[in-house]
């Protein structure tokens, strides 16, 4: 069922996705290989050749994703330098790519319920307790919503 659009957005007219949130979104981590990177960095990879054996990607396709991750702000490039080498780089979530914590993980979640038979080979759970967390869209305290219990308005910045 398509999210309910009420108010505004009753009418599209007055609205164009010029603009769209998440096409820009989209611009900055739809490639397979930079949600793979962030899924790693989330599991605490941080060092480049970590990465590429990973996530299964050469070591070009590495480069510049990374590159592209500490570009937009979701990675910051850090120095390190172990006794006896040159100073190399590990490469950090930032606030911006932190944020992206629900998103991976509901991909994930995805993932394990609608593609896998097994139910997929990791659980999230909470560190403290065990319990499996979920993402899921509800008001604060509430139960979640579908797309039946959504609606789309136009936001007026001013």
């Amino acid at each position: 069922m398509p999210m309910q659009m009420s108010g505004p957005l009753a009418a599209l007219d007055k609205w164009q996705p010029d603009r769209c949130s998440m096409a820009m979104a989209l611009d900055v981590v739809g490639t397979k290989s930079a949600m793979l990177l962030l899924r790693e960095a989330f599991y605490g990879t941080t060092r480049f050749d970590g990465f590429v054996r990973r996530v299964g990607i050469t070591e070009a396709v590495a480069a510049k994703r990374l590159k592209e991750l500490v570009k937009h702000g979701l990675l910051e490039k850090r120095p390190y330098r172990e006794p006896g080498s040159r100073t190399r780089y590990e490469y950090v979530l930032t606030e911006m790519g932190n944020a992206l914590l629900p998103v991976v993980v509901a991909l994930m979640q995805w993932g394990d319920t609608y593609l896998r038979d097994d139910g997929g080979p990791l659980r999230v759970v909470a560190a403290e307790t065990g319990e499996p967390v979920s993402v899921r869209v509800a008001p604060s305290g509430a139960e979640s919503l579908g797309p039946e219990g959504l609606a789309v308005r136009i936001s007026r910045k001013g």
